[in-house]
């Protein structure tokens, strides 16, 4: 898709559809909506005054052919509460027009901007909207039709002043967001087409396309690192586990740069082994290796828009199936730092495989740690699907992911990591177990991964309650969201 910064005055594009948005109770129209409700002999009035648009959050009007306009169309949306509009507003707003226009074969479009932000993070906002809005789900439908896409997106408004600005941040976005949606796309395919083998062999993939450096360990390697806690996992199935690693190196590299270890949680899919799930809603244990593709989206990103920090990727994958030499409950386990683990619940499986990526990733000499995963159940209850939990060892490195989070529109909350947790996972047995039960399991879970970072810096993501989105927005496609990727890239994009 294009997207581009227009010269031209609103009434002289060409267009098929110029979009102009309004808010909620808006009763004195000003600037470029005035005018081109003047232009239009009050269109915009006579649709507010019939009661037909109110200009709540995604509302919206058309006409065609208006009057003084070049457009073909004249789309009217709903912006809200004046009060409550921001930049992660203004993404979503952006992403419910492209969804509108696409279902009515509209191609190209022009949007009039009109928002006191920055022209340069308000361009940057509606492209990642537009983007992200273009995934869906339905990809082995084998009777779809074939649906219009957008093609090119002008925009119109903008000051030609910071030109440069503006397009650089066209392009930023443009970046990101095909890299959320190259992940959404990862976590969409199902378990017999994403196996553990596929995701390494898309990771090395997409490391060609992009200059990065790739390995790919099979169990005889991983079995050389004595990485028991993954390979025991990895027992109970057929499909062979791989464990994936992508660099990224800037040109200049002295000292002072920092390596930031992303490891990803790879599930390709979650039985919960010998403690088996409940049937209800498997199906969608495919999305288990969200973390996985999600570093691997951030990766992506990264590789394009050249931080000075480098970056190390870590994926470990497998599927946790119940076969006839799977783990059980009770066995013991060594894990690449040399820690024992009791296994008190085989479905407790990704703190696991977390456990040894962590450790490897210190092994290569990661200054700062992030890890990423669909791991507690519990963090749902705590938050339903509207913030992700946030949880580490180093407020500072907290802090800086926060603020990232906050200026990308990505809702997260942070949850205390007291001494008292770790010691719920202490074993009588071993040196850890894999769980201490129903209460506070999503901290209990993360004081389980703090074991094996050492005095690293590290945040860890719980992402189970938000990756997944059960119901379609006017922004968005139901299914995978690719939450905490544009955090994460905004976090490791600040490092000096």
């Amino acid at each position: 898709m294009n997207f581009e910064l227009s010269p031209k005055k609103f009434t002289e594009m060409p267009t098929e559809a110029l979009v102009v948005y309004v808010f909620e109770k808006e009763m004195e129209l000003k600037g470029a909506v005035r005018d081109v409700d003047r232009i239009t002999g009050g269109l915009i009035t006579s649709f507010l005054a019939s009661g037909e648009f109110t200009g709540k959050l995604f509302d919206h009007a058309y006409a065609r052919d208006p009057g003084g306009l070049q457009a073909k169309r004249l789309f009217i949306f709903g912006a809200g509460k004046k009060e409550s509009f921001d930049l992660a507003v203004l993404r979503r707003l952006s992403g419910a027009i492209s969804r509108t226009l696409r279902s009515k074969s509209i191609s190209e479009f022009a949007i009039l901007k009109r928002s006191a932000f920055d022209s340069a993070e308000a361009a940057q906002a509606v492209v990642e909207g537009v983007i992200l809005a273009q995934f869906d789900v339905d990809c082995y439908k084998s009777d779809q039709e074939a649906k219009k896409p957008l093609q090119t997106m002008w925009l119109v408004g903008g000051d030609m002043a910071r030109k440069a600005a503006i397009l650089q941040a066209i392009e930023r976005g443009r970046i990101v967001a095909e890299s959320q949606n190259f992940a959404r796309e990862l976590i969409n395919e199902p378990s017999n087409k994403m196996t553990p083998t596929t995701l390494a062999d898309r990771a090395r993939s997409m490391a060609g396309q992009f200059n990065l450096g790739a390995e790919i360990m099979d169990k005889e390697e991983m079995e050389k690192q004595g990485m028991g806690a993954l390979l025991s996992v990895a027992r109970g199935s057929e499909e062979a586990p791989k464990f994936i690693v992508l660099r990224y190196d800037p040109e200049v590299v002295d000292h002072s740069t920092k390596m930031i270890g992303l490891v990803g949680k790879g599930i390709t899919f979650d039985s919960g082994g010998i403690s088996l799930k409940n049937p209800e809603g498997m199906e969608k244990m495919k999305y288990d290796m969200s973390g996985g593709a999600s570093v691997l989206g951030v990766i992506r990103a990264i590789s394009q828009l050249k931080p000075k920090a480098r970056v190390v990727a870590v994926v470990p994958a497998t599927e946790n199936m119940p076969g006839g030499r799977a783990q059980k409950p009770g066995d013991v386990q060594t894990a690449m730092s040399g820690k024992t683990i009791e296994v008190i619940n085989t479905d407790a499986e990704g703190r696991l495989i977390l456990a040894d990526g962590l450790c490897y990733a210190r092994k290569l000499g990661v200054t700062h740690l992030i890890d990423i995963a669909t791991l507690t159940g519990a963090v749902s209850i705590a938050f339903g699907d509207v913030r992700a939990g946030v949880m580490g060892n180093n407020q500072k490195w907290v802090n800086a992911f926060l603020r990232a989070a906050e200026e990308c529109g990505e809702k997260m909350w942070q949850l205390p990591m007291d001494d008292e947790y770790g010691e719920m996972i202490k074993s009588k047995i071993a040196d850890l177990k894999n769980t201490a039960g129903r209460n506070a399991s999503t901290i209990t879970a993360a004081k389980f991964l703090e074991a094996f970072v050492g005095d690293t810096p590290w945040i860890h993501l719980d992402i189970a309650g938000t990756e997944w989105l059960e119901e379609a927005k006017p922004y968005c496609s139901e299914g995978p969201t690719g939450i905490a990727i544009r955090s994460i890239i905004q976090t490791i994009c600040a490092q000096r």
